[in-house]
């Protein structure tokens, strides 16, 4: 029995097979015109409808659209009232028509879900799922920590803290592009911050499970104007944000002690980030990005009461 997930974020068109135990993400970034940060969403929703046949094409081409049993798509980014954006309507589009073609169920998730599931289960802990714990949610348009706990055959993320202004990927990206650095950044940054020395990020003060990133941009800026190493400029954001991410976990650990951490969004897959997290589960670096393995993995999960 085979699940099929459709995730079309903001930055990547994603199509992936999960059959229980293994699965196939076939995934493509969108196009970004050099020196800009991102996509107006008419143009993501414009690349998606273009690059999904292409994905099933891969998916087809290595047998794996063979004995579908449901269609999974993320149809928005949180599942929370009001949480919308239109490029999501490309995969929810396709992944309707197929379900109806075929004759299956159709299973709509929220970007976060997928994101949470896929992690959890790269990491090989998909029995994560099934109790609470704690997760970041770290990507280009998402820094939220979160309590998840079960929710039928899904999960149910409660956004109990993270920025309340710029995201991680925001500032990543920003600071790249200061650097020269395509988008997104966070590959070469990371590099460029592993081959300076440590030294300490910005104190970025916290309230509670809260914390601003927005003063950190004018930190970036006032370092490049005064001619600092790309390499330097680079490790102190990368610190930065490593030392206030465990900064708050340590503190929602005291609120909520004993249960497990995990880590999802592409900016988890920072070496910096997993070096000081001690004990958190991370997923593997190639489904921290943008996949549909997760929306496969709850599509799956829907039909069987719980269990991937």
């Amino acid at each position: 029995m085979r699940a099929l997930g459709i995730d079309t974020s903001n930055y990547t068109t994603s199509a992936a097979v999960f059959d229980g135990t293994a699965g196939r993400n076939a995934g493509r970034l969108l196009d970004v015109r050099p020196g800009e940060l991102g996509l107006r969403q008419s143009d993501a929703l414009f690349q998606h409808v273009k690059h999904l046949p292409d994905r099933f094409a891969e998916l087809e081409a290595e047998g794996w659209l063979e004995g579908i049993s449901v269609v999974g798509a993320s149809t928005r980014p949180r599942a929370v009232e009001g949480s919308y954006m239109p490029c999501f309507l490309a995969g929810e589009n396709q992944g309707r028509v197929l379900a109806g073609v075929l004759h299956v169920p159709f299973c709509p998730v929220s970007h976060q879900q997928g994101h949470i599931a896929a992690a959890a289960w790269s990491a090989g802990r998909s029995e994560l799922l099934d109790a609470p714990l704690l997760a970041w949610h770290l990507s280009g348009g998402t820094t939220e920590l979160l309590y998840v706990h079960p929710q039928g055959t899904n999960v149910c993320a409660v956004r109990i803290g993270g920025t309340s202004d710029l995201s991680a990927g925001q500032l990543i990206d920003r600071t790249g592009l200061l650097l020269g650095l395509d988008f997104p950044a966070g590959k070469a940054l990371d590099a460029l911050a592993a081959e300076a020395p440590p030294c300490r990020g910005f104190p970025v003060r916290r309230n509670d499970l809260t914390f601003s990133l927005s003063g950190m941009e004018n930190q970036v800026k006032q370092l490049a104007a005064r001619g600092e190493a790309a390499g330097r400029i680079a490790r102190f954001v990368l610190e930065t944000l490593a030392d206030v991410v465990r900064r708050c976990t340590d503190a929602a650990l005291e609120r909520y002690p004993g249960l497990p951490v995990l880590c999802s969004g592409g900016v988890s897959s920072n070496r910096l980030l997993r070096s000081v997290l001690d004990g958190a589960v991370f997923a593997r670096p190639e489904y921290s990005a943008d996949n549909a393995m997760g929306v496969a993995i709850l599509a799956r999960r829907s039909l069987e009461g719980g269990r991937a």
